[in-house]
């Protein structure tokens, strides 16, 4: 039974394993990947998941051109099979382009419903905090993520060229 649990260092091999399958330094949704990161070494893959884990605390500054967003692993057992973000607030790229809410599902665990049901615990996670809707974009060539989108209550708003791509925009009303 899959279950969102907070980044910790106990999973860096599952993670390394899946980021792997992904292929290293491809973008995956949600997972708060930047560039520089040093992710192979104990020490930097601790600092990484120390920075994801403080994203979500208000009391604490952020990078530049960054908000505070709640991460969260998808995950059974020991296994690490995604990462799913909701990012507190839209900046102007935000709401061009990324959203509130991006998830990733690595290849061998997709097909099983993963980013549905992550999907839906972050819609919970944004009412908690608040907000009384949510922008989600896809690709506009990624079906499936429009599905889980649209099955999700997403209503497309527009399709739009932006500096990642041609992307669906959507709105969950909460």
């Amino acid at each position: 039974m899959p279950e969102l649990i907070r980044p910790t260092v106990r999973l860096r091999e599952s993670w390394l394993a899946s980021r792997d399958e992904w292929g290293t330094g491809v973008h995956q949704d949600g997972a708060g990947l930047r560039p520089g990161l040093e992710l192979d070494t104990p020490e930097g893959f601790a600092a990484w998941v120390d920075g994801l884990l403080a994203a979500e605390n208000h009391a604490l500054p952020v990078p530049e051109g960054w908000v505070h967003c709640t991460f969260r692993w998808i995950v059974e057992g020991d296994r690490y099979l995604g990462a799913v973000g909701l990012r507190h607030e839209l900046n102007d790229f935000l709401l061009r382009a990324g959203g509130h809410i991006g998830y990733g599902v690595r290849p061998s665990a997709r097909r099983r419903g993963l980013a549905s049901f992550a999907l839906g615990e972050m819609l919970g996670e944004a009412r908690r905090l608040g907000l009384g809707r949510v922008l989600i974009t896809c690709n506009v060539d990624n079906v499936g993520s429009a599905r889980t989108i649209e099955n999700a209550g997403g209503v497309l708003e527009d399709i739009r060229d932006t500096e990642i791509g041609t992307i669906k925009r959507y709105w969950i009303t909460l």
